[in-house]
């Protein structure tokens, strides 16, 4: 596990805490060019009406946006959560050099728990991926916001 990919976590979990404070789902993204934030959010689909508002799918409109290209070739996502189908089809189409994510997603992980789509050979780019940046960091404020979800819905 490198420094920098801690750093970067680190981030992208601080976005995950702005998620939290704001009742969205707790997951953060920041993307990198060399030592360069392009880009760092965190869902807002609550917020927004919008279900394709996740974390990545944000961070990747925002890099594209701040380079002034739809591919962002030499970037790097880090993302509290391993992403799901949609998020991992957007970082293959946006060409995204590596995948780095903090916690497994047993819902709808798309990247090594459910699906490999980062992995399937044909399809015209593929993603680098280092799993397992701070695991139990990445998953802590999602278990604290599920469980303030519950607490709300039985009382």
């Amino acid at each position: 596990m490198e420094d920098t990919d801690i750093y970067w976590m680190k981030e992208a979990l601080k976005e995950a805490s702005h998620a939290l404070m704001e009742d969205e789902v707790p997951v953060g993204a920041v993307i990198v060019l060399g030592d360069r934030c392009l880009a760092r959010t965190h869902d807002r689909r609550e917020s927004t009406g919008d279900p394709t508002a996740h974390a990545e799918i944000l961070a990747i409109r925002q890099a594209a946006r701040e380079i002034g290209d739809w591919r962002l070739s030499g970037c790097n996502l880090y993302v509290t959560l391993e992403p799901c189908p949609m998020c991992a089809g957007a970082m293959i189409l946006a060409r995204v050099k590596r995948l780095i994510y903090g916690a497994v997603n047993l819902k709808a992980g798309a990247v090594e728990s459910h699906a490999r789509i980062l992995s399937v050979p044909t399809f015209n780019h593929l993603v680098m991926v280092t799993p397992g940046i701070l695991p139990e960091e990445c998953a802590a404020p999602l278990s604290q916001f599920f469980q303030n979800k519950r607490r709300k819905n039985s009382g």
